[in-house]
């Protein structure tokens, strides 16, 4: 049985996990990754608009990753309108990237609860040493924080699930564009374009589980475990000497 110590800390890791595991799964379905506004230059250029009567031609829009809502301005009063990403958008929207931040997050989620589970295993029962001791959670911890992506160049990229929802809704949304493709979806007579970006509640909850997976590592080690495949001096001290012999 884990020391009292240990029983703590393996509990301030599975409550941190499952804290975690509940934010994303609210971070993935609410319309809070990012907050935009957009301007309509048709508009503006017909009426040569100027100073304060360019506010009458800014929109805004807030969305996620399934939908989202906002309101258009031209001149002519606010226009409200609703989005969803499947299937109204799916012409509009760099689709593959869209779908991987979607499988990246739910990836996070799996894996973080499944490390929840260990934690609280590791702390009240009886873990096995090759799966439900220190080396399975160091190995969850690894999964839930690190992919290790093979280059042409031999080299391994370290990543992260949410490192890589972060990286990946990141481009989408300023490299691809998404805010404006979002604003100018069925508008065939106005165009507009983006004025501002801000990542909003869910993006930053991401950000947080991702930050909370090398945390729980830190709380292992602090248990008191070695990190795996790490041997100590006085082991590798042994070994020398033990070959010494033969």
């Amino acid at each position: 049985m884990p020391s009292q110590q240990k029983k703590v800390i393996f509990c301030m890791a599975g409550m941190l996990s499952f804290v975690c595991a509940l934010g994303a799964v609210a971070a993935l379905g609410t319309p809070l990754w990012i907050k935009a506004t957009f301007f309509c230059k048709t508009g503006a250029l017909l009426v040569n608009a100027s100073g304060q009567e360019l506010d009458k031609f800014m929109g805004e829009m807030q969305y996620g990753l399934f939908h989202g809502e906002g309101v258009r301005q031209c001149g002519l009063g606010a226009r409200p309108f609703r989005f969803s990403f499947f299937p109204d958008l799916l012409k509009a929207i760099p689709v593959s990237i869209h779908v991987n931040v979607i499988l990246f997050s739910t990836i996070l989620i799996v894996l973080t609860l499944v490390g929840t589970a260990f934690f609280m295993y590791n702390a009240f029962g009886k873990p096995f040493e090759t799966l439900h001791g220190p080396l399975g959670l160091y190995l969850l911890s690894f999964i839930s924080a690190a992919l290790w992506l093979p280059a042409p160049t031999r080299t391994q990229v370290q990543g992260s699930c949410g490192c890589l929802v972060m990286i990946l809704f990141a481009s989408e949304v300023k490299i691809h564009r998404l805010s404006e493709k979002i604003a100018n979806y069925k508008e065939g007579t106005y165009a507009y374009k983006t004025q501002s970006e801000k990542y909003t509640t869910s993006f930053w909850v991401v950000f947080i589980c991702f930050f909370v997976h090398f945390l729980n590592g830190l709380l292992i080690r602090f248990a008191g475990f070695q990190f795996p495949f790490a041997k100590s001096k006085d082991t590798e001290t042994t070994n020398v000497a033990a070959d010494l012999m033969y």
